[in-house]
């Protein structure tokens, strides 16, 4: 796009780079979501394209200006979009087959005066030819040749023969999708028609730089206009596979038919998935749901190849060898994967990618299944075990959620995959393996594991610390084994030789929770204050870091129950843990230890196994559930608000309560933990909460709000902490949605109060959305909290009747 005064054209979304930035990178644009069934057989996006020249040195100049103590200064703070002078872009692609893709570009002039436009829809091939190598991949320079002014044909090596025809007579623009070489590095061209051509040629007047032979690798279609104020113009094209079932000669007789019957049987699938839900409700999670299939992408990273070099190019320096990733040769992406925002994080994560696949599976259980067995294949997973955490580095240390995710897909599907639960658990088997040999150093079953993905929340870089013995790490590897024990269980029904197994991850399980609790007397559980700490340990003695934060709530994640029914089937397993209740008795003082919720007799009967003991978990949920602590109006807070006016200090440093952007430069400053509300943990709290309900029922109750005088069982507590994340996205009598923060248009014009972001956090005092603002990844748990909130859901294993 170009509006006729900005000094670029509009190729791409723009943001500021973490060195730009108050709070590191940020996208500084408004673009979004709206819809899009799971097979993408329909989608549809917006984007907000000002009218006036777009404030690149203001957004550039003033967030430079500003402290870390200070708010980001974003694109509607510029008064840009002010007296609604810009145009609504809406994307619209259909699918009359897999390989024969309708577009439609509607734009429309929300301004109040007449307005001028271009518009360069643009058609490229990835450039898989110019770095000198052979192979898949790596194909011979494809063509793209005008045929006359409404038709394209295109040719490919792998792909075939393709058709792009435009409704309408067009000006085509050729080029090349090759870089510049001579501006940017001053050297030869591969090709005079190079990748910026277009905005040589619209804005500087170079007529030399386009290939008027009508032919290359890139091609835009050049439409200009003059838009009354309130008027639109819609653009159709269509793009297909040579053999499909289209009309050359004709090919839009048939697209209006197309576009309303895939819009026809997206709604269909939705209605039958979102249920019982306000209308509210129901757009806000079909925006997360759209927000999650858009954020799909095609990711293609060899490392062998990138150390090596490109042979076309000059040879990296020696020292490549020593950098970040080296030690990943084995690693080959060429997936279409899930991203947490194509922005900001436009690679995989793989904790984040856990998450993702809860939601994904209520709209796409095969893809969600998929993904989780593709990050344990051998070329992710490092022949040590170890699963990749993000491209930045791939031997940081992530929580390991990957085996929750796994088991919780399985029974969201309706437990009848067995052949996905196997293959996942022999490759988690070696996973596990490489957190026992490497993140418990010492073998006394108290795990390490660096910064975990809690960035900040530590009162120094937890990664770069000797010496300390972590709560979290630890917790999260019974989680780890508690989900595993669930897994074998389950598939000893069908192997029974996975009974040795499923007891090895039972023992070890009460290992590691005997150890948080009473290691060198009460493990890493602090009885005067009723919590968990981290602790930094030397050869003399262990200092707790008494700081109440996530830290200390992930403990109660831990938690399993074991039927007695599944028991009472597996004879090998039930020996050996009869064995433990016969002989180890010690345990129940320190930790919930196969307590019975009922006569242990009756097949009905669970076994309650957890990390804290029945009065240490009220303890902890005395904090939790505190409104002056961890209770936000919006959710769990990720440190208690008691350090706002009490921050913890040690040798130097503090930490105290920040409920919105970090004002510390660490991680890059672009995520905070000291006090904003994050998804996925609130999610897992709310999942171990529902899962204590199970076992303890009504007879365990706590006061919700603490100190409010209101006692409410696990259940009903789970439900208000998911229906005060809700909160966030829902409009308030006043139209503003808490998630949306400062900006008026969301709640007083009728072109932004139905538009959602997902971010990546959220202010623990406000709920106003911060960070990556499109991390509609794990922040799309969102539709997983409204539909569970409504009923247990599980997931049909027949998709509709979506094309």
């Amino acid at each position: 796009m170009w509006n006729g005064k900005d000094s670029i054209l509009k190729e791409r979304l723009y943001g500021l780079t973490g060195e730009e930035g108050n709070h590191g990178e940020d996208v500084k644009e408004h673009y979004f979501y709206l819809d899009s069934s799971p097979t993408h057989s329909y989608m549809k996006g917006l984007y907000k394209y000002p009218q006036s020249e777009y404030p690149y040195p203001d957004l550039v100049n003033t967030n430079n200006n500003r402290s870390r103590y200070e708010s980001e200064y974003e694109i509607h703070d510029t008064g840009i979009f002010d007296k609604s002078r810009y145009f609504d872009v809406y994307a619209e692609y259909s699918k009359g087959s897999d390989n024969d893709i309708l577009i439609r570009l509607k734009i429309v002039n929300q301004g109040p005066d007449s307005a001028h436009i271009h518009i360069i829809p643009t058609l490229l091939y990835r450039n898989t030819w110019a770095w000198g190598r052979e192979g898949e991949g790596y194909w011979d320079r494809p063509t793209i040749e005008g045929k006359d002014d409404h038709l394209l044909c295109l040719e490919h090596d792998n792909l075939g023969k393709f058709h792009f025809a435009a409704r309408e007579a067009t000006e085509w623009i050729f080029t090349n999708n090759e870089t510049n070489n001579e501006k940017l590095f001053s050297s030869l061209n591969h090709t005079p028609y190079t990748k910026d051509a277009f905005h040589r040629y619209i804005i500087g007047g170079e007529e030399k730089c386009i290939n008027f032979l009508k032919t290359g690798t890139k091609v835009g279609a050049l439409v200009k206009r003059q838009v009354e104020a309130g008027d639109s113009f819609t653009l159709d094209y269509r793009l297909w596979m040579d053999g499909e079932d289209v009309d050359i000669d004709s090919p839009f007789g048939d697209f209006e038919d197309i576009f309303q019957k895939r819009i026809l049987e997206t709604d269909e699938y939705y209605n039958k998935i979102l249920t019982n839900i306000s209308a509210d409700q129901y757009n806000i999670a079909r925006q997360a749901f759209a927000g999650l299939l858009w954020t799909k992408q095609y990711y293609n990273y060899s490392i062998k190849e990138w150390l090596e070099g490109d042979p076309s190019f000059p040879k990296p320096s020696e020292n490549r060898e020593d950098v970040r990733n080296s030690e990943w040769k084995h690693l080959h992406n060429r997936d279409i994967i899930s991203m947490p925002d194509k922005w900001e994080y436009p690679w995989y994560a793989s904790w984040d990618l856990a998450f993702h696949m809860i939601p994904f599976t209520y709209i796409d259980p095969y893809f969600a299944k998929s993904q989780l067995v593709l990050f344990l294949r051998e070329w992710y997973m490092h022949p040590n075990g170890m699963i990749p955490a993000y491209e930045y580095n791939f031997s940081d240390v992530n929580p390991p959620v990957h085996a929750w995710a796994v088991w919780k897909v399985y029974k969201m599907n309706g437990k009848t995959d067995i052949n996905f639960l196997h293959r996942c658990f022999l490759k988690l088997i070696l996973n596990f393996t490489w957190w026992v040999n490497m993140k418990d150093l010492n073998g006394n079953n108290i795990f390490s594991g660096g910064f975990l993905g809690l960035d900040n929340i530590s009162i120094f870089d937890r990664s770069h610390t000797n010496g300390l013995q972590q709560a979290d790490a630890t917790s999260w590897v019974a989680f780890f084994c508690s989900n595993m024990l669930n897994i074998s269980m389950e598939l000893a029904k069908h192997f029974p030789a996975i009974e040795d197994i499923a007891s090895k991850f039972f023992e070890h399980y009460v290992a590691i929770v005997d150890s948080m609790n009473s290691f060198e007397g009460t493990g890493l559980w602090n009885e005067e204050d009723g919590f968990y700490y981290d602790q930094l340990k030397n050869d003399r003695t262990s200092f707790p870091l008494r700081i109440r934060s996530m830290v200390g709530l992930i403990p109660i994640c831990a938690v399993n129950l074991l039927k007695r029914n599944v028991i009472d089937n597996l004879p090998g397993f039930k020996k050996r843990m009869n064995w433990y209740i016969e002989n180890r008795e010690d345990l129940h003082q320190s930790m919930s230890y196969l307590l019975p919720d009922k006569d242990e007799n009756s097949p009905k009967c669970k076994y309650l196994l957890a990390i804290p003991t029945e009065e240490r978990l009220r303890r902890v949920l005395h904090y939790m559930l505190d409104e002056d602590e961890f209770l936000s109006e919006f959710g769990i807070r990720s440190l208690s608000k008691y350090y706002e006016d009490n921050p913890y200090t040690f040798n130097g440093d503090s930490v105290h309560y920040i409920p919105g952007e970090s004002d510390t430069g660490m991680f890059g400053g672009n995520s905070n933990w000291r006090g904003p509300i994050w998804f996925p943990v609130n999610t897992l709290i709310i999942e171990s909460l529902r899962k204590y309900y199970r076992y303890f029922g009504d007879r365990f109750q706590v006061e919700c709000p603490t100190h409010s005088g209101n006692y409410m069982n696990l259940l009903d507590i789970s439900k208000e902490i998911s229906s005060r994340l809700v909160k966030m996205f829902e409009p308030d009598k006043d139209g503003r949605r808490p998630a949306h923060g400062r900006v008026q248009q969301f709640s007083n014009d009728e072109n932004w109060k139905e538009l959602l972001l997902f971010y990546e956090y959220f202010d623990g005092d406000t709920g106003e959305g911060l960070g990556a603002s499109h991390q509609t990844g794990w922040t799309a748990l969102i539709s997983h909290l409204i539909i569970n909130n409504t009923h247990d859901h599980k997931i049909s294993t027949a998709c509709s009747n979506v094309h």
